[in-house]
């Protein structure tokens, strides 16, 4: 089974006040005649599911196709916090030890990709480091950013910088049991760019009940 974990990109989609929404021009038709059809999408490469490059928040961070593929590709584990809006995510508030290169965090803060809110969930610091110890490689969330909207130092962006660990941000995962799957997110080889959109799935693991596959 294959949970698709991105947002659909169209004009509905918010992204972060001031940021480029997303937008298409047809210019050419077949319904006007044209032999085919051709569109010009223009966009933040911060849209929807995408994945932080450490350009983002790094002066000399690596850019997005700089990244290492196997980052966003391979095992991870959802799980589910119960947090509350304009919180920040403690160690204490996880549900389990954390035993996976990829962990992927629903926190239902952000429910509606299409109706933005400021006030959704954010990583402290702190729990940026513990993820590190404990060697994690990439953490995707379903709120459009690690750190508060409010945020000007970035300071759990700034801890994965420091321990060299990939953002996935904006993924879809309402339905998503918590339990173990395969993770396929992989950016484009955007030259020289900050970010970039993903396509981001899980595959369930037939070995593991609680991801919903018998």
């Amino acid at each position: 089974m294959i949970y698709d974990i991105s947002p659909p990109i169209t004009p509905l989609l918010r992204v972060f006040p001031g940021d480029t929404p997303p937008s298409r021009k047809v210019l050419l038709d077949m319904s006007r005649g044209d032999p085919l059809t051709l569109s010009t999408w223009t966009s933040t490469v911060h849209v929807g599911a995408h994945a932080d490059a450490p350009s983002h928040y790094g002066l000399d961070g690596s850019t997005i196709e700089q990244q290492p593929l196997e980052l966003y590709c391979g095992p991870c584990r959802v799980i589910h916090v119960a947090a509350e809006r304009g919180q920040l995510i403690t160690i204490e508030m996880l549900p389990a030890e954390i035993d996976t290169e990829r962990l992927i965090i629903a926190t239902g803060t952000y429910p509606d990709p299409t109706n933005w809110n400021d006030d959704f969930a954010a990583l402290c610091p702190k729990l940026v480091d513990h993820f590190a110890a404990r060697g994690v490689r990439l953490v995707g969330v379903d709120t459009p950013s690690v750190d508060p909207a409010d945020s000007k130092d970035l300071p759990a962006h700034h801890r994965f910088l420091a321990n060299d660990m990939a953002i996935i941000e904006g993924l879809v995962l309402s339905d998503v049991p918590a339990g173990e799957y395969e993770l396929i997110a992989l950016p484009l080889r955007l030259s020289g760019f900050d970010a970039s959109p993903v396509r981001a799935v899980l595959r369930t693991c037939k070995a593991n009940p609680s991801s919903g596959n018998s």
